[in-house]
């Protein structure tokens, strides 16, 4: 009996056409290793038979793994699984503080591991923060802070666009206010402004992307964005930075140690 034979009454709630649901199972065990890199997918046939359907509904399925890099296909041979697999980033690594006269952490992790990466500053600006990041910053309705956007990528590719977001009252002043890069980073000028990074706060949820991620992300469909938001602390508790990050639920993975 096939996949879709077994379903169950509340199985069949789901509102996808046939060839997401195919391409979703068939991501999932590319992704947990299932299927590793290099392994050749089973045949049209067999994947017809598995899941009850048409060779045009698995054939659709098979295109949108190709559109993420997940699987190519070798003519007259059939379809193979990619050696790009999702990258696990490790956040405890990228937001230490850089050390003295040291780049931004995000290059030297980057570096470490055989990767060249690069940070293109997209906007400079005093701006009112979304409702979450006001809340974390302990902002009032309409309260300015200052914007800093940014795309970190791991080249040629983007990896993560990033919106941090200062209290003016320790931004005013400092170069933070300009439109360039800082030598090691934010976090290492509001460190070397007595306000050493004490504790940071994530909250992950996986989002449709915006229209602003999808194009700078360069995401081949609608698939998921990984957003985290990111609030950092200094002594007595109080809130320096907040950060909004989101990367591509498809392509990233993040491994948190506690």
């Amino acid at each position: 009996m096939s996949d879709r034979a077994r379903r169950t009454t509340a199985d069949d709630l789901d509102p996808r056409p046939d060839h997401e649901q195919i391409a979703a199972d068939l991501r999932r065990e590319i992704l947990a290793g299932d299927l590793p890199p290099g392994a050749k997918l089973p045949s049209t046939d067999t994947l017809m038979k598995r899941f009850g359907t048409s060779s045009a509904t698995v054939q659709r399925a098979l295109r949108l793994l190709k559109d993420e890099q997940l699987v190519h296909g070798r003519p007259g041979s059939g379809v193979y699984v990619l050696e790009a697999r999702r990258e696990l980033l490790t956040p405890e690594a990228y937001s230490k503080p850089a050390e003295e006269g040291a780049p931004y952490r995000w290059l030297t992790e980057a570096k470490k591991q055989g990767k060249q990466a690069s940070i293109q500053l997209l906007e400079v600006k005093e701006a009112v923060p979304p409702a979450d990041v006001r809340a974390a910053l302990d902002l009032g309705d309409g309260e300015r802070a200052l914007l800093r956007k940014q795309l970190l990528s791991f080249d040629p590719d983007p990896c993560e666009l990033v919106k941090s977001f200062y209290p003016l009252e320790l931004a005013r002043g400092t170069a933070m206010m300009e439109f360039k890069k800082i030598k090691g980073g934010t976090p290492t000028l509001l460190a070397n402004l007595g306000y050493p990074p004490r504790q940071t706060r994530d909250e992950v949820t996986a989002e449709e992307p915006t229209h602003e991620e999808y194009e700078a992300l360069l995401l081949p469909r609608q698939v998921p964005v990984l957003r985290t938001l990111r609030v950092v602390l200094t002594d007595e508790d109080r809130p320096i930075e907040a950060t909004v990050m989101a990367k591509a639920g498809h392509l990233y993975a993040l491994r948190y140690r506690f």
